[in-house]
């Protein structure tokens, strides 16, 4: 009797261990920058309030650092469904859809708060692009604003021409076109490489990336242009999600949510940090002058010219209701 028992108790803990597992759904999360990148450990922490908020039902692992897909190959990685879900910037498809771009256009919304008021007009149009490709945006999180770094001094635009610029998106590679830059492509993870063995002199970023890089071992000046602020977007393929149960979309949603809000909180407090650990290392934080000023602003104006003519109907609605927020 008490073999029968013991028999029965062990069958209903392997029926429970199988059931568990049959309902557990293990995600991978490719994403390009370091695990200390404020990004990155934001979305950390979305992983661990979905694993909570799912009662352990949904694991989602972090791949920091291109370490399962390079910067380029995440979203088609998620399209596709080589990956469930993932981490882009944006910016970087913007030859594929220009409305990818709007918030790297130079100039246009220079600030955390115009970051936001872009953010608000965009996202529907995104929300309605990805549907057609079979993905959904979870949230989306700004970098801080754009300055210049520099191997040398710089008083206008003038002093970038044939300049080795690290270019990482289509308007970072106009940019270095308009001043006479030689734009040179180079992704997040292979920055501090590139500066350290002289295939790269220059490039627009954020503190945040020269601190991730240690960019103060090898360039002296950081000019705080405050050009713009590129979001990283969290996708997600539409198929996967949509096997879930509602619980756990719910337990996604309310994490998404959250990361927004925290990242964009994060990211203030990161500009603040990444700045002061720059010049720590014994970098040049300076204001541009009125004659670089000036001379990227008028880049600003030209790109986005080009990207209305670009972009068409749809731009043109964009920026319209950008400009009326």
């Amino acid at each position: 009797m008490k073999r029968r028992i013991f028999g029965w108790a062990l069958l209903s803990l392997s029926l429970a261990w199988q059931v568990n597992a049959q309902a557990q759904t293990k995600w991978d999360l490719p994403a390009a920058y370091p695990a200390t990148n404020f990004h990155t450990i934001n979305l950390n922490q979305f992983a661990a309030d979905i694993d909570k908020g799912s009662g352990g039902k949904l694991k989602i692992t972090v791949h920091a650092n291109a370490s399962l897909f390079k910067a380029p190959e995440i979203k088609r990685a998620i399209q596709g469904g080589q990956a469930q879900i993932g981490e882009i910037l944006m910016v970087n498809f913007q030859n594929e859809w220009q409305i990818w771009g709007a918030d790297g256009l130079p100039f246009l919304a220079d600030s955390y708060d115009e970051s936001v008021r872009l953010w608000k007009v965009q996202k529907p149009l995104i929300d309605k692009k990805l549907a057609e490709q079979g993905m959904m945006i979870l949230y989306a999180v700004p970098w801080p604003p754009q300055g210049v770094y520099s191997k040398k001094p710089l008083s206008s635009a003038a002093d970038l021409k044939g300049i080795k610029w690290r270019a990482y998106s289509p308007a970072t590679a106009r940019i270095a076109e308009l001043v006479g830059a030689q734009p040179v492509t180079v992704q997040a993870a292979e920055v501090s490489q590139a500066f350290a063995t002289g295939v790269t002199e220059s490039m627009m970023s954020s503190g945040s990336t020269g601190a991730d890089a240690k960019l103060y071992e090898h360039v002296k000046y950081w000019y705080d242009t405050q050009a713009w602020l590129p979001k990283n977007a969290v996708l997600v393929n539409k198929k996967a999600f949509d096997a879930l149960d509602k619980p756990t979309q719910d337990a996604v949603f309310k994490a998404a949510a959250d990361a927004e809000s925290r990242g964009l909180a994060e990211s203030k407090k990161a500009n603040n940090a990444s700045l002061d650990q720059l010049r720590n290392g014994g970098m040049q934080i300076l204001p541009p002058n009125p004659q670089l000023t000036a001379d990227l602003k008028k880049v600003g104006e030209i790109m986005l010219k080009e990207w209305l003519e670009k972009a068409g109907p749809e731009g043109k609605a964009l920026i319209d209701a950008y400009h009326r927020k």
